[in-house]
């Protein structure tokens, strides 16, 4: 057996970035920018009012003066002559700011009659004036490599970027093994249980960019499996629940290996998940995970999420981890790195009591998982711990 960072290592050099398509800015949300993009304009390409007043030349501006309103600006209206000495502009937020003036009024700070304005008292002695590029200038770079968010594709709008170039999104082949498999809402047999890895395995990686292909149950015999690695062809990951230890059911392995695998490795410490399996594939990678549905999901978070991070060019890491304090004693661990299903909040941890592979019940329930490495020491309440959140 390995070790989990030795897996993931192992796992990282088989994963290298995809190729790297163009798209329209309106799917950008959710991809990878792949090429720096670079702003065709500066925000904002005039100086700009930050309030509604009124405009006019700072020079002179105190209690009492009197200013003539000569115009208006507005957003997309602006007044487009220069402001002369002793006049003012009226003017909103938004709205560029005329030549020949530099301060903004604001409308609270003036008494209006007719065409004209007097200043009050106890002026704002803010100028509220945006210069031009005050958010970003022309030419300035927004960095790659970036996982783009809504405020990423806002900022990229306003720099006039209409298309950026992405990487790929990483297809993922799910084959789910077994013959005591059934799809959901599909009648089962008294022998036969619901194959639910498949569908939050997919869940899980689509969230995260991934394109996901569920293809039908294999089911326990070569030419099953052989068949659904014929089905997976074009994935750039080939993923196999269950059917990866070594009882006499599990072919997984040799089918393959009739594909030409290239394993890296069978087995990592690590619990649960004990019999998981890594290679290359053709030009896909392969990942065979457990069959036990906790242990599924807890190697598709360990294992699987880093691994289409990278492939969509985004640093090669593992899930990330905060500290938090333990809310209760918590027993020495064994010879194995340890996942404990747990509840997060408020700088606190609780661990469940029941930790099976087989409770989905108690996965559902968890919001984090604590990180206990191999012969951990046992720890009392307060204690701090690793705890990778869900």
């Amino acid at each position: 057996m390995i070790s989990v960072s030795e897996a993931l290592d192992a796992l990282f050099a088989l994963a290298n970035p995809l190729n790297i398509e163009t798209v329209p800015l309106s799917d950008a949300a959710g991809r990878v920018l792949a090429v720096s993009a670079v702003a065709e304009r500066e925000q904002p390409p005039f100086p700009a009012s930050a309030m509604d007043g009124y405009a006019l030349n700072s020079a002179g501006a105190v209690t009492g003066a009197i200013y003539q309103v000569v115009g208006e600006s507005a957003a997309g209206h602006g007044y487009n002559a220069s402001v002369p000495t002793g006049a003012c502009v009226r003017i909103f937020t938004g709205a560029p700011v005329p030549e020949g003036c530099d301060r903004i009024i604001i409308q609270e700070d003036v008494e209006r009659s007719g065409d004209t304005i007097t200043l009050k008292d106890n002026l704002d002695p803010k100028y509220y004036v945006r210069a031009k590029g005050f958010d970003f200038a022309c030419g300035q770079t927004f960095d790659a490599p970036k996982l783009l968010g809504p405020n990423d594709v806002a900022l990229l709008a306003a720099m006039n970027v209409p298309q950026v170039q992405v990487f790929r999104k990483p297809t993922v082949a799910l084959i789910s093994t077994g013959d005591e498999l059934v799809m959901p809402g599909e009648t089962s047999n008294p022998d036969q249980i619901i194959a639910s890895n498949t569908f939050g395995l997919a869940a899980m990686l689509r969230e995260i960019g991934a394109e996901v292909r569920v293809l039908p149950i294999a089911r326990d015999n070569l030419q099953s499996l052989e068949q659904a690695f014929y089905l997976a062809e074009g994935a750039d990951v080939v993923v196999t629940i269950g059917g990866a230890s070594v009882g006499d059911h599990d072919l997984v392995a040799q089918a393959a290996e009739k594909h030409g695998i290239q394993r890296q490795f069978y087995k990592v410490a690590m619990r649960p998940g004990k019999p998981l399996m890594a290679g290359q594939l053709g030009d896909a990678m392969m990942i065979g995970l457990p069959g036990n549905p906790v242990s599924a999901m807890v190697c598709g978070k360990i294992f699987l999420t880093p691994i289409i991070r990278a492939l969509q060019g985004l640093p090669k890491e593992s899930a990330p981890k905060l500290r938090a304090k333990l809310s209760h004693p918590i027993a020495q661990n064994g010879g194995r790195e340890h996942y404990m299903r747990a509840v997060y909040e408020n700088g606190l941890v609780r661990v469940f009591e029941r930790q099976d592979s087989a409770l989905l019940s108690v996965l559902a329930a968890s919001n984090a998982l604590i990180v206990r490495a191999p012969q951990a020491t046992a720890l009392e309440a307060g204690a701090e711990v690793d705890v990778i959140p869900l």
